[in-house]
């Protein structure tokens, strides 16, 4: 039985070509020296990836077993995001999760959820990324609330001028209220 917190062991995105767009893997504290002995090297996670990709780069499927991990996955317009867990995962939390940070980076985004705009914002992409995975365990599955928290602030759309005038204004006013105070004593 999993009773570990941890749930998720990568997150990669591909492109329609099989090609590397982000891949994040997570190792639990536990390993020694924080060291997984899923995908040590950098060949061996490239190898999974592509083999991976070949399995599914049609559209069709979103859940599938594929070299004794759980890999979830959904197309957008020329990428793919993988959720990628151990075999005893609950898939539908990993399939919510995965739908939520999609959600989100669509939301973000502007409905552009492509390659271009995933690697021109991938500081956006990044930080909805550990709003919904934190080291490997699923934190958040609300897209609203992570677009939230990581949207940035829009710019004041009043702009404030700052003249002669107005800060003769403001004097005036100060002026006034101060004898009103002194009046009153």
């Amino acid at each position: 039985m999993n009773l570990s917190l941890y749930s998720i062991q990568a997150f990669i995105i591909l492109d329609t070509e099989g090609n590397r767009v982000l891949a994040k893997y997570y190792r639990p504290k536990s390993h020694p020296q924080g060291e997984s002995k899923e995908w040590p090297t950098l060949k061996d996670q490239k190898a999974f990836e592509k083999g991976l990709w070949a399995k599914t780069k049609k559209a069709g499927g979103d859940i599938i077993l594929y070299d004794s991990h759980l890999a979830v996955y959904k197309h957008s317009l020329d990428l793919i995001f993988y959720f990628i867990a151990g075999p005893t995962e609950n898939d539908l939390m990993i399939s919510a999760a995965l739908t939520s940070l999609i959600d989100a980076l669509t939301m973000l985004l502007r409905n552009s959820l492509e390659k271009r705009g995933v690697l021109e914002n991938l500081d956006l992409v990044l930080l909805c990324l550990d709003e919904t995975i934190d080291d490997g365990i699923i934190v958040d599955t609300d897209s609203t609330a992570i677009a939230s928290r990581v949207s940035r602030p829009r710019p004041d759309t009043t702009e404030i001028v700052i003249n002669e005038q107005t800060i003769m204004s403001a004097y005036q006013t100060v002026k006034e209220k101060m004898q009103q105070r002194i009046g009153q004593l």
